[in-house]
């Protein structure tokens, strides 16, 4: 059955933006993600099944079944479960407790500040694959922002507006792979000049950094983000109390992963890490991490005989409700893409010809669309191929309008509940979805507001 396509004019265009206005509105509504995301992926399905409820509820149950059809997904979806093994292992062993505790003897995370300092110097740091930057970051600061007061949800905003943005910037990772593979169709002299040069130009990612590092360093915050977390001291003193042992059960694994995945990536680029397969290489990565891992434990005897593996199918089952969450989002955002709703919002680009506005509304676009489907990398796939075309057309530098789009998705990422990577930092730092999604609102939406401001100046100055 061909899928409806929708050409009768903006009356039938907008309803492809009903799906991720539903999910959204239920989310907030109701802090029922897989409510949500059910009932979206149901009505798009329907949608594209010709207004036909049945045959989009069977719609709707291919589409997740799809998911599986890509590797890069299932990738992704295993190492969200194991990732929880890990985690598991590296906390009930003691691990997090002697490393945290190591660091406090030595002064370096004595205060909030300093305490909040490392998972964003840890985020920043790892640029190369935003996940291991997310869990890695999120695992390090659990335990330091209890310790000192800090509540989970200012640690969920402070590794995801450090990982996407980083990664949007130094683009020496997939990130820049992708984009630089979507730039070359365009004929530019050098297009890795061009990607190259949306560094300064990528106001979103700059801004939002500083909004990050200021928060660190002055201890303030706004919205709901002053009340988040309160009562979780209570939570925290009546938890099972778990000695330090040894900091290493902690600190080896995380390098290994890390170390794993930037050296799996040049492997799988053939020397390129640009090149690099990201899903494959975090996977083996996480493998080869819990291999070392279960080694020191094993013969460090920190568990009991057949206490690493209850722990670790524990750990599993703990990630288990996230993973759900992400794997219905991707199942979304598919059905979003066959539904044509990216093809609807970026249209609307289309309609400014004007090169003063025209990267201003590339990052509205660009954040609205990625706001809707919950990926920026698809946002990327829609939008580029829209921005090159008018850069050339109106001579406006491609590498501003390439930003706009860059920081449009990683907007837009931060502000959607149904974003992978908004779900995937909620898991990391241990806090609740919604909650997250909500005191991070506020914060995107400022660096949003500042970035459409200084891209009307940008394009007034290149139009002079």
């Amino acid at each position: 059955m061909c899928p409806l396509q929708f050409t009768g004019g903006w009356a039938l265009d907008i309803l492809t933006v009903l799906p991720p206005v539903l999910a959204i509105v239920v989310a907030m509504l109701t802090r029922n993600v897989y409510a949500a995301l059910g009932l979206a992926l149901l009505a798009s399905e329907t949608l594209i099944a010709h207004f036909n409820p049945g045959m989009g509820a069977l719609g709707a149950i291919d589409r997740a079944v799809g998911v599986f059809d890509s590797t890069g997904n299932t990738r992704v979806l295993l190492f969200c479960l194991l990732i929880g093994a890990l985690i598991a292992w590296m906390r009930d062993s003691g691990g997090v407790e002697a490393l945290v505790s190591s660091l406090m003897k030595r002064g370096l995370v004595s205060t909030p500040r300093r305490a909040a300092l490392a998972p964003a110097l840890s985020g920043t740091a790892i640029f190369v694959e935003t996940n291991v930057s997310l869990l890695s970051s999120g695992v390090l600061g659990q335990r330091l922002f209890d310790a000192h007061g800090l509540s989970r949800e200012r640690l969920a905003y402070i590794i995801d507006s450090t990982s996407a943005p980083v990664s949007a910037l130094i683009l020496l990772n997939g990130w820049g792979a992708y984009a630089l593979g979507l730039v070359e169709p365009y004929g530019f002299e050098s297009p890795i000049g061009v990607v190259a040069g949306t560094i300064p130009w990528n106001f979103y990612a700059l801004v939002t950094l500083a909004g990050v590092y200021f928060t660190v360093f002055s201890g303030r915050v706004f919205g709901p983000m002053k009340t988040a977390g309160q009562g979780r001291d209570v939570l925290v003193e009546d938890e099972e109390a778990i000695a330090p042992t040894r900091a290493i059960y902690m600190w080896l694994p995380l390098l290994v992963m890390i170390a794993g995945a930037l050296g799996f990536m040049a492997w799988t680029g053939g020397g390129n890490i640009l090149a690099g397969n990201g899903s494959q290489s975090i996977l083996w990565a996480i493998c080869l991490a819990m291999l070392v891992a279960a080694l020191l434990l094993i013969s460090g005897k920190a568990f009991p005989k057949g206490g690493l593996r209850e722990r670790g199918f524990a750990g599993i089952s703990e990630m288990v409700p996230v993973v759900a969450i992400l794997f219905l989002s991707i199942a979304l955002g598919d059905s979003l893409r066959v539904l044509g709703t990216g093809a609807f919002l970026s249209s609307v680009a289309a309609q400014f010809v004007s090169p003063i506005v025209i990267p201003a509304v590339l990052f509205v676009v660009a954040g609205v669309t990625a706001f809707m489907t919950g990926t920026s990398w698809g946002t990327y796939g829609i939008m580029i191929p829209i921005a090159m075309p008018l850069a050339l057309a109106l001579g406006i530098p491609p590498s501003l309008v390439l930003a706009a789009v860059l920081g449009g998705g990683v907007f837009g990422d931060h502000c959607s509940p149904i974003s992978d990577t908004t779900i995937i930092a909620s898991l990391a730092a241990g806090c609740d979805h919604i909650d997250h999604v909500r005191t991070q609102m506020p914060y995107a939406l400022v660096g949003g507001g500042i970035a459409v401001v200084m891209y009307l100046v940008a394009g007034l100055v290149v139009s002079l």
